[in-house]
């Protein structure tokens, strides 16, 4: 009989892995918070609204039909969530290609906002599948052909999460005291960024790609040849908004987890975000009015659809642009916060324009989400933020790393 004994994996805090893992199932912080209190009972609803989806079929709680497939699920939860994870790909170029130092506290948030946002709308596509099972078919080119817009911005999509697991994985490492496993992935962490980077202004860009088979269906003003184009540039001011929006809670609700270096340094790096934010929406603006000019498009600013493209440019892409040039030259945070809330408004007015508003807004019966569909929207929402604060106040992501992991740089 042998004497060997088995070794049980340990954190570095000496606890068998198991024991630790179930001893951070254990709630941190208040348990009865407003986000709390309204977000439990729009899941719990949710949630028997899925089933109810999954066991009776869409059209159980959907107004979705076959002339109009692709509804709330696919305008919100896909094409608009997908922008505003393009943060990720941008700060990851700043700080690991351009090496810009400065933003290097951001990046495990940032890049954990967006792997979170791609796997829960990931998520999404299956509650939009008729046949969930045929999710596979888009990866493998069946029925659709590997030359199919559809087949790439798949790839693009799976490609892309495992890209963000491995930038994400040192601090899953450092959580769980693997210190061998830490130094594999850091050493993989520059690759797996400039895949990730490479992959993302591909399917950024392959999200429109896909509705410019659909020329026929969507209004004049919002359709063009270079939706790809438009797509990829809004993400880069969407992603980099909710950068700023979704730093400025973090910087109040996960205060404790923050060093005080960090904490100092914030207002400089959203400041430095406005302006890139500012540029990018003014690059976009100039390819809107090329569009149009170019499109002669003038005949259709009388109309009703006409006013409300006027509302999107220029309540929220040209005013957000002037508020981010001008906190950006005051200095005035406030403003840049403003800022990003109008922009990231004015990203889900476009999305929604493209995906439901402006699509087939001629027809006699136009395409209206049931109120099901919405409380899923927000139950995937939820759930997602529910995920995010669960591993932020674990992992070192806002946090500093353990001294063993500095060493090791």
């Amino acid at each position: 009989m042998s004497n060997s004994k088995t070794v049980v994996p340990r954190d570095n805090d000496g606890q068998p892995v198991v024991k630790f893992l179930l001893s951070t199932l254990r709630p941190h912080g208040k348990i009865f918070t407003p986000f709390n209190m309204i977000s439990i009972p729009i899941i719990t609803l949710g949630i028997v609204l899925i089933v109810i989806r999954f066991v009776k079929g869409l059209g159980s709680i959907t107004n979705l039909t076959q002339e109009v497939p692709w509804g709330l699920w696919i305008g919100f939860d896909v094409i608009t969530g997908v922008a505003f994870a393009g943060g990720a790909y941008v700060v990851t170029f700043m700080v690991y290609i351009l090496n810009i130092e400065k933003y290097k506290p951001i990046v495990r948030v940032t890049v954990l906002n967006g792997f979170l946002a791609y796997v829960f709308y990931a998520g999404a596509l299956l509650l939009d599948l008729g046949k969930p099972w045929n999710v596979v078919n888009p990866i493998i080119g069946n029925s659709f052909g590997v030359s199919s817009v559809l087949f790439l911005v798949a790839w693009h999509f799976l490609l892309y999460m495992i890209a963000e697991l491995i930038e994400f994985s040192p601090a899953i490492a450092e959580w769980l005291g693997a210190k061998k496993a830490r130094k594999i992935l850091s050493w993989m962490t520059l690759g797996a960024v400039i895949f990730g980077i490479t992959l993302s202004t591909l399917h950024q860009s392959g999200l429109g790609a896909l509705y410019m088979m659909a020329k026929e269906k969507i209004h004049p003003l919002w359709y063009s040849e270079f939706i790809p184009i438009l797509f990829f540039v809004s993400s880069i001011f969407a992603g980099l908004s909710m950068v700023i929006f979704e730093g400025s809670i973090s910087q109040r609700v996960f205060s404790d987890q923050i060093s005080e270096k960090n904490q100092k340094g914030h207002d400089g790096i959203i400041h430095g975000l406005s302006k890139i934010c500012a540029f990018t929406l003014m690059i976009y603006i100039f390819l809107h009015i090329v569009v149009f000019v170019h499109g002669k498009h003038w005949m259709y600013l009388g109309s009703r659809m006409g006013a409300w493209y006027l509302v999107e440019m220029i309540g929220f892409v040209i005013v957000p642009m002037i508020l981010y040039f001008i906190s950006y030259r005051t200095r005035n945070i406030n403003l840049v916060k403003i800022s990003s809330v109008v922009t990231m408004l004015g990203v889900i007015i476009n999305r929604l324009n493209v995906t439901v508003i402006a699509f087939k807004w001629d027809a006699p019966n136009h395409y209206v989400p049931s109120w099901q569909e919405i409380v899923v929207t927000l139950t995937v929402l939820s759930i997602e933020i529910w995920v995010f604060r669960w591993l932020v106040r674990r992992l070192p992501v806002l946090r500093e790393s353990p001294s063993w992991a500095k060493d090791d740089h």
